[in-house]
């Protein structure tokens, strides 16, 4: 359900005043091709205001990118001088109902507030049986974990120049392969719960190329106690992604990689009950479901 600010004819309204712009510039004979404009592109990433989703809420026009936050964390704001955009990554442990982001005037004017409300959504539960080292730590793999996940702090923090302004952040799935657990699922390992699925399984055999789906710069690479080997990219403005579990990774921090780009193999390390590609994607520092980048 859409909210009220992320109201998908605003792209038709930027469609309307484009073509208007460009009848001002037409002589009379280029009337009728002017009016078989194509219609706009496709809209990426979907939106999704609900936990784990994504909203899209309409910045307006402004002569340059406006500046947008969701508390302490910058946002992703896409478009141009006719209709800005600012993408908000929904955390999957937001609870339902309202919220809302402050935006930054470009000119040098006061912050407003645009407002925008979660909406609820179920999601479904997958037990599993994995090894009993992998669920009750012992105080080695504890201290580890716990140096991993401050480094991992620092990664996912990163906001850099947003992408070109484009509309679309449509993604090429990494690799190929069926869907083996969704996005959200609620896991339970060995009887235990834990925290929800934060990313797309995709299984496919051991060796099997992971291709970057989107252009990005490499900002880290290693071997993790749960994620095992582990690539992570940035796509700018705080559009990050992270593939897990692999068996090679072909990259290193600072390569910069074009959409098809080999950044490793499909693989079993870490926490994984088989081969697989784990895919993750995070707006705005929360975990957001891939599916919203791809078109099927």
């Amino acid at each position: 359900m859409p909210t009220p600010l992320s109201n998908p004819l605003s792209f038709t309204r930027r469609a309307t005043l484009r073509a208007g712009i460009g009848l001002l510039a037409l002589p009379a004979t280029g009337l009728a091709s002017a009016a078989a404009a194509p219609p706009p592109p496709d809209l990426w990433p979907n939106a999704s205001p609900v936990p784990g989703g994504i909203a899209r809420l309409s910045l307006g026009p402004a002569p340059t990118r406006p500046v947008a936050h969701a508390g302490e964390v910058p946002l992703l704001v896409l478009g141009d001088v006719i209709e800005w955009t600012a993408l908000v990554g929904i955390a999957l442990a937001a609870k339902p109902g309202d919220a809302s982001i402050l935006v930054q005037s470009a000119e040098g004017g006061g912050q407003r507030k645009v407002a925008y409300r979660v909406a609820p959504k179920q999601y479904t539960e997958q037990r599993l049986k994995v090894a009993p080292g992998t669920v009750d730590l012992s105080p080695a793999d504890t201290l580890r974990y716990e140096r991993e996940r401050a480094h991992l702090q620092t990664v996912m923090a990163t906001f850099s120049e947003p992408l070109p302004q484009s509309l679309s952040l449509r993604m090429q799935v990494p690799v190929p392969g069926r869907r083996s657990s969704s996005f959200g699922l609620r896991r339970v390992f060995n009887g235990q719960a834990r925290s929800p699925h934060s990313g797309m399984d995709i299984a496919a055999a051991t060796g099997t190329p992971v291709l970057a789906p989107l252009p990005g710069r490499v900002i880290d690479t290693g071997d993790y106690f749960f994620n095992g080997n582990t690539v992570w990219l940035d796509h700018g403005g705080g559009l990050l992604s992270m593939y897990c579990h692999l068996s090679a990774v072909d990259v290193k921090p600072g390569d910069l990689l074009t959409t098809g780009v080999r950044l490793g193999a499909v693989g079993a390390t870490g926490r994984a009950t088989g081969p697989h590609l784990h895919w993750g994607v995070m707006l705005s520092r929360a975990m957001v479901d891939p599916a919203l980048f791809l078109a099927a």
